[in-house]
């Protein structure tokens, strides 16, 4: 009788540890945001990634930048230029601030590129956090992520402008194009939708 007392006991304290297990296991477990979730926050991702293949451009720095370089950190990308009057500036210090508002963690699990649609203009030194190089390299590039644009050339004009996408490119730390962000764009979505995918593996 005592044995089976004991018994009944031992049991009883094996399925207590088991549901108090799988309830901090629930409650510790990060719930991954939906597709639908995130197309909602202006996210749309390509599953799988796409390979990029190969380009060549230049980095802020003036040295040579290949798809591997993209590899180790979630890159977020916007193609404009410098001398743009509006969307341009205001994308890239929207992304600013989204870096800054991160735990420093999480802000070295990310890059910021502005990639030039406009290299007659936009020099390394100008573009500071970017990446420029040759038309065709860039429009090669450009559109193997979805990003297109109205290449100008030896425009006779000083102050044309270059017609472009306002998509926020994303490519993950394999180097693949793993996504876009819709314009147009709201900070705290954004914000909400990186925070999900930096911590885990697409």
């Amino acid at each position: 009788m005592k044995s089976n007392f004991t018994w009944t006991i031992a049991s009883c304290v094996v399925v207590m540890l088991v549901a108090v297990s799988l309830y901090v296991n629930k409650m510790t477990t990060k719930v991954h945001l939906s597709s639908e979730q995130l197309k909602d926050m202006g996210l749309y991702l390509i599953e799988p990634p796409r390979n990029l293949g190969a380009f060549n451009l230049i980095d802020s720095g003036g040295k040579e930048f290949l798809p591997q370089d993209f590899k180790g950190k979630w890159n977020m990308l916007f193609f404009g230029f410098t001398f743009c009057p509006d969307i341009c500036p205001i994308t890239m210090s929207m992304l600013s601030r989204i870096e800054k508002g991160l735990d420093i963690e999480n802000q070295e699990k990310i890059r910021i590129f502005l990639v030039t649609v406009d290299p007659d203009r936009d020099s390394p030194d100008q573009l500071k956090v970017g990446l420029t190089g040759g038309l065709d390299q860039i429009y090669n590039f450009a559109t193997r992520v979805n990003a297109p644009f109205s290449p100008i050339s030896n425009s006779k004009d000083p102050h044309y402008s270059v017609d472009h996408t306002g998509s926020i490119i994303l490519i993950n730390p394999e180097g693949n194009y793993a996504g876009f962000f819709r314009a147009p764009h709201n900070q705290d979505d954004i914000k909400k939708a990186i925070l999900d995918i930096v911590s885990r593996n697409l």
